[in-house]
């Protein structure tokens, strides 16, 4: 197993609180680890291209980032570890930014709790198998359950757009409590 590990600055976000050349340095000493750098930006082009560069010239199997949200950049460095050769899903992400640097202003523990998450990275990306990605049909048709107000709005803006809507309630009658009023504010009329 040769795991490249990549610790995100992101700018002064993550660099300002955790120790990123530090962290880094540590996760080069993890097992299976084969390269561990840090870089200011590694969602830019050129920390792209270094991850590029090191998975083919450093023979690297897998790949583990230290940055941001993985709902932010996922899909960026799964891109990146596909076209430099590996499957994409060979890919781990550490949320160092949203976790770490983020929730503290304590330089030591923010610093250690992103060693802890590279780590379980590492640790987690040795156990990841190749994934094909599939395309599968779907059925537009959407089930509203309960015929409420909020039920009834939702099923005639699915309707309105031109999807075909099933609405289901339980009791005999639709409208919940709503129909149950005599009257509504602020007209007063009869809320049936």
């Amino acid at each position: 197993m040769r795991i490249g590990v990549y610790v995100c600055h992101c700018g002064n976000n993550i660099a300002g609180i955790v120790d990123c050349p530090g962290v880094a340095a540590w996760a080069a000493e993890l097992d299976g680890v084969a390269v561990a750098r840090d870089y200011e930006f590694m969602c830019s082009s050129l920390g792209q291209e270094m991850i590029k560069d090191d998975v083919r010239e450093q023979r690297l199997d897998r790949v583990v980032v230290a940055c941001c949200t993985p709902r932010m950049h996922e899909p960026t460095f799964q891109r990146a570890v596909g076209e430099a050769g590996l499957n994409p899903y060979y890919f781990e992400q550490a949320n160092i930014r949203e976790q770490c640097s983020w929730v503290t202003d304590d330089r030591t523990e923010a610093t250690a709790k992103a060693k802890a998450l590279v780590g379980a990275a590492a640790a987690r990306v040795r156990h990841h198998q190749p994934l094909q990605a599939n395309r599968v049909s779907i059925e537009p048709a959407t089930l509203v359950v309960g015929a409420g107000i909020t039920g009834i709005q939702a099923a005639l803006e699915l309707a309105n757009a031109n999807y075909p809507v099933f609405l289901v309630e339980r009791e005999p009658c639709i409208g919940g409590h709503m129909a149950q009023l005599d009257e509504t504010f602020p007209t007063l009329d009869c809320s049936a």
